[in-house]
């Protein structure tokens, strides 16, 4: 038996995970907010669970796949943002949790213009 084992498990739930996850999204540049949609705001209702806005996650023992909905800056070129996304928010979860991330998909819903307040972008897409 390992000395870890003899310590206990350490479990991280998946509100942690998508806490990180959206802090990283955020700091990232080119990003203008997350996007919660319709069908997260009825996850919460039936499952009770209080999600992070536009993160998903699935974590397990060693591994944690993350899913984003995000707006970004109009003006930016989206692919560059959404690789950028993907490595800032990997490294985030990864040095904060030790778990590894096998997969970070992201989902532009929306674009933010410079004139609009944050709560706007949520409508353009």
């Amino acid at each position: 038996m390992t000395e870890e084992l003899q310590q206990g498990l350490i479990r991280i739930s998946d509100d942690v995970v998508a806490t990180i996850a959206g802090l990283a999204a955020l700091e990232t540049p080119g990003i203008a907010a997350m996007s919660g949609g319709i069908s997260e705001g009825l996850a919460k209702r039936l499952s009770g669970r209080n999600a992070q806005k536009g993160v998903s996650v699935e974590v397990g023992q060693v591994e944690a796949a993350i899913d984003l909905r995000v707006v970004v800056h109009y003006g930016i070129p989206i692919q560059e943002v959404g690789r950028r996304l993907q490595d800032n928010v990997r490294e985030a979860v990864e040095n904060m949790t030790g778990l590894t991330v096998v997969e970070v998909n992201v989902k532009v819903e929306g674009v933010a213009f410079k004139d609009e307040e944050t709560d706007e972008a949520h409508r353009v897409k």
